[in-house]
């Protein structure tokens, strides 16, 4: 018997604040993003990295 393949979402953006004075803080989203994954009884397998408005590694 053939076995589908499990697909999943690939997600591939960068999330700012409407409002253009205020910036994300990486741990407080990381916190809120897992906790929406995990609400949700799915899993995240990837990375994150905080940059600015250029796309720029924020060190």
């Amino acid at each position: 018997m053939k076995q589908n393949k499990q697909l999943g979402i690939e997600i591939s953006g960068t999330i700012y604040s409407e409002d253009a004075h205020t910036n994300i803080n990486h741990e407080e989203f990381l916190e809120k993003f897992i906790a929406f994954v995990e609400k949700n009884n799915w899993l995240f397998g990837g990375g994150t990295k905080q940059v600015d408005e250029n796309g720029e590694l924020v060190k």
